[in-house]
């Protein structure tokens, strides 16, 4: 496995690859090299969902808020009558099992066929026996799709998150920060006057200054934000603090590691689906390795998203902005309606609501257990995860179409910014099925 260094982030933004062969996804000239990119009653498309209260202050600096999950009572939704209800209860559990079987064969294959299990894991992943945690790994790239080979890459990836965190996080009055030149981006064009939705902090290499103490407090703070009304993420439990002690080094390693990105509010959102679904496997050897894989599993996610994290890029053909635009042209070609409305008649901007949206994977939109299941799809997709999400993101805006073409400025932008409870699985089913656009999005992403 090749050594472990800091990412780079190039002067100019290159292609990502999909699949990432390491835990350097954010290293090494700042991309990978090598690999090449390779049941429910329905609602309507526009169906009247209820909207929220609308907060009071429509400042994009306000778009980053607390949200509060119960796992317990995200349950799915059958159909009220109780007979139909009891065929679908059953309908559900017979299509698990098979799911759950042909999983379970293809990854236990010596070598793993990636294009058949992202297309079986496309359509939900099954909770229960590790399994989601393994297809994730293998989906991200962690684990190669040769089963003789995971032992050594295991092994290879814990060693060095070890010698990483003793370096940077356990020896602090030893820590001695690389200058690195690439690190220091010149002659790319900065939005002024723009309010950011997302606070980026900048870690100091003295690691008693001011700003070093920052992000830690920022970090701690985020982390006791992180899903407040499940146990497993807060609360004083030796689990929970165990947990966002964890949490805590992750973020604050990659945050070390990454000066050019180092932390933005919202990244322990990114974070936890990951640690929440590794933490589920069993397996005392791999329990006992949770913080090292999540860290891998982390890097190698936000290599996919790098760009929307970088303030140098936000202008630029590759930034939050031009990803902003490419949603838009995605609901055109869709639904010319529904985007005339919110372009022309409303105003509505997609920097108003879909900035978090896709800067956090959509993590402050839906409850953990629906979380998990998009991500599902978002994870499968062979085009990269960029691609799919903008799917989905049009997706959203297509299913609460009668409500927005109903209202003005206001009501849209609070529906937006309080996404209404949605059918998932329709959800994901649209977006799926929906009209790319002429320039397909996944050549750039």
């Amino acid at each position: 496995m090749p050594k472990i260094s800091k990412l780079n982030v190039p002067e100019k933004p290159r292609k990502l690859v999909v699949f990432p062969e390491r835990i350097g996804g954010l290293v090494i000239n700042g991309f990978h090299h090598g690999r090449e990119e390779s049941n429910y009653e329905e609602i309507e498309s526009g169906e009247e969902l209820q909207t929220f209260d609308l907060t009071r202050d429509f400042a994009l600096k306000q778009m980053i808020k607390d949200r509060c999950y119960d796992f317990d009572d995200e349950l799915i939704s059958f159909p009220q009558n109780k007979n139909r209800n009891l065929g679908s209860i059953v309908l559900h559990a017979c299509n698990d099992d098979e799911k759950r079987s042909d999983l379970e064969y293809e990854i236990s294959r010596k070598e793993i066929n990636l294009e058949k299990l992202q297309r079986l894991a496309s359509s939900g992943i099954p909770d229960g026996r590790s399994l989601r945690a393994t297809i994730w790994k293998i989906l991200l790239g962690y684990l190669p799709t040769s089963r003789d080979l995971w032992e050594k890459e295991l092994n290879e990836s814990r060693l060095k998150y070890d010698k990483l965190k003793e370096e940077f996080l356990r020896k602090p009055s030893e820590l001695s920060w690389r200058k690195d030149k690439s690190m220091i981006l010149l002659g790319h064009d900065t939005c002024s006057g723009v309010i950011e939705p997302l606070k980026r902090y900048n870690i100091s290499k003295d690691d008693d200054h001011p700003l070093s103490l920052e992000i830690s407090e920022q970090i701690d703070r985020d982390l006791q934000r992180t899903h407040p009304d499940l146990e497993f993420f807060s609360g004083d439990s030796s689990l929970s603090r165990k947990n966002k002690e964890s949490m805590r080094n992750i973020l604050l390693l990659f945050a070390k590691l990454n000066p050019a990105i180092s932390y933005v509010q919202g990244m322990n959102e990114v974070l936890a689906p990951l640690y929440y679904v590794f933490s589920t496997d069993n397996d005392e050897h791999t329990a006992a390795n949770l913080e090292a894989d999540t860290f891998s599993c982390f890097v190698i996610l936000m290599s996919s998203c790098v760009d929307h994290f970088c303030q140098q890029f936000d202008c630029g053909s590759f930034g939050i902005h031009s990803t902003l635009s490419k949603l838009s042209e995605l609901l055109k070609t869709n639904d010319v309606e529904l985007w005339h409305h919110l372009e022309f008649k409303t105003k509505v901007n997609p920097q108003f609501y879909a900035f978090r949206w896709i800067t956090l994977l959509l993590t402050q939109e839906f409850s953990l257990h629906h979380i998990l299941r998009i991500w599902d799809t978002l994870l499968s997709n062979p085009f990269g995860l960029q691609e799919m999400l903008l799917r989905i993101c049009c997706a959203m805006l297509m299913c609460v179409k009668i409500k927005i073409i109903r209202g003005d400025f206001v009501d849209s932008l609070k529906l937006l910014q309080h996404f209404p409870e949605v059918d998932v699985e329709h959800l994901l089913q649209v977006a799926q099925g929906m009209q790319n656009l002429d320039t397909s999005l996944h050549s750039t992403m």
